[in-house]
């Protein structure tokens, strides 16, 4: 095998399907009475069910096609927007009425967060936590960010076209983007090279994923391919790397298995207060610049005066490198080759240590955490709630926690509140343009 085609692979048992919901495919007339937490408009309808209709806006009355089953409700299409709302504007970007990677372009900026805070202060209020003091949000404009993961397809048939962009709202089908004004342009500019070499390397039917992260040395590429690539396939690839003028190349199985560098044209690192990390392929970064910038202001801001901290979940050292210019730190890490790259960058500091372990299946127990004056938590979006039960249990005097979800935060918040912590500060960072998702860091304190 030449490794520019796909291995056989066994073939799975179909997943059980809902049976199609008798309303399906019906067009109907509705009213939008809310927006749900993804950003998609909510009618109900006279059975009492909800209807979850993308691209809609509260106190609009719209034509949609019922579609399928989503969680408590039913899915739906605009089928005409019969009253808009005056919140809504025109989407700037030409995909918008397709692709899945924006939720909220119609709706005007400043009701965009005013909603995502709204949704945060009345999730808080509800678990019982108030009296905190909300800073003036950061926002992150067009074309900051920094990294982007791209699917991309070809049909089946001979000469089917490859579509390389993201997909489609709750579809695996793939919007083929002309641009994006989500993402650097820098990202933007490579699509046209990535695409070529997709061209030459995609049989029909087959799929894959590029994950595209802009460093300060440039471009760093990952490729999911089914089989490391073999002489022809690697010779490609190198021709892409240098035609898109790449920092690195790599490719994985897929998004779970490690990433192993095919090749390398720079150095690949980025700089935390002044420390130049050699980053692994295919490590975590915050989505943007200023949105990071942001996060470890908040950070730092939280754990003034502590001498011995925590980081944890510290991936290859966001936090970890500003902290330990005031402070000992003890960061911990499931990834090894972040937990690797993080204690190489901090070798010589004698107030950086490193672990390597998994907080969800170990979180550290109370005894362990009462070493600490502060401990930074910042969780994948599933949050921390073991770890949190384990704070609320200790003595640390101080919490910080970054998250990138408000409704894991909230519970975990909740859990902290319970074990006496309050919630001192909320900062909000917008960093996820045109989502529903946005970003924070709050300062807990006994």
């Amino acid at each position: 095998m030449n490794g520019l085609t796909k291995p056989g692979r066994p073939r799975r048992a179909p997943a059980a399907r809902r049976p199609a919901d008798p309303r399906a495919g019906e067009v109907v007339e509705v009213l939008v009475e809310g927006l749900g937490g993804r950003g998609d408009g909510i009618a109900i309808l006279p059975d009492g069910r909800s209807l979850y209709v993308p691209r809609s806006l509260p106190g609009e009355r719209v034509r949609v096609r019922v579609g399928e089953a989503r969680g408590d409700g039913l899915s739906a299409k605009i089928v005409e927007i019969l009253a808009p709302a005056p919140m809504r504007i025109q989407a700037p970007c030409p995909h918008f009425d397709r692709c899945g990677g924006c939720s909220l372009q119609h709706l005007a900026d400043e009701r965009d967060l005013a909603w995502k805070l709204d949704r945060l202060e009345a999730a808080l209020a509800k678990a019982g936590i108030g009296g905190y003091e909300l800073q003036r949000a950061v926002r992150v404009g067009p074309g900051e960010r920094r990294r982007a993961t791209f699917a991309a397809a070809r049909g089946a048939r001979k000469r089917a076209p490859v579509l390389l962009g993201f997909a489609e709202e709750r579809s695996h089908a793939v919007v083929d983007l002309g641009t994006c004004l989500v993402v650097d342009p820098a990202i933007v500019g490579l699509l046209p090279t990535l695409r070529a070499v997709l061209v030459e390397i995609l049989v029909p039917g087959q799929r894959t994923r590029i994950a595209v992260s802009l460093l300060d040395s440039g471009l760093d590429v990952v490729l999911d391919w089914p089989q490391p690539p073999g002489p022809e396939l690697f010779e490609r690839l190198a021709r892409f790397a240098h035609d898109g003028d790449l920092a690195r190349l790599s490719w994985r199985r897929d998004a779970l298995a490690p990433a192993e560098p095919l090749v390398q044209r720079r150095p690949v690192s980025a700089a935390f207060a002044g420390v130049a990390v050699a980053l692994p392929p295919a490590c975590f970064l915050q989505a943007t610049a200023r949105g990071e910038a942001a996060l470890v202001d908040a950070v730092l801001e939280g754990t003034r005066g502590a001498r011995a901290m925590a980081d944890l979940f510290s991936g290859v050292g966001t936090f970890t490198l500003p902290l330990a210019a005031g402070g000992r730190v003890h960061a911990i890490d499931a990834s090894g080759e972040a937990v690797e790259a993080l204690a190489a960058a901090g070798r010589g500091n004698p107030r950086l240590t490193a672990e390597r372990r998994n907080l969800f299946a170990r979180p550290l127990s109370p005894p362990e955490l009462d070493r600490f004056d502060a401990v930074v938590f910042d969780p994948p979006r599933a949050g921390a709630k073991e770890q949190a039960k384990a704070l609320a249990a200790s003595r640390v005097p101080v919490a910080v926690a970054v998250s990138c979800n408000p409704d894991t935060f909230v519970r975990d918040a909740k859990i902290l509140a319970g074990g006496g912590y309050r919630l001192v500060k909320l900062m909000p960072v917008d960093q996820f343009l045109w989502s529903a998702h946005l970003e924070l860091a709050a300062i807990f304190a006994r």
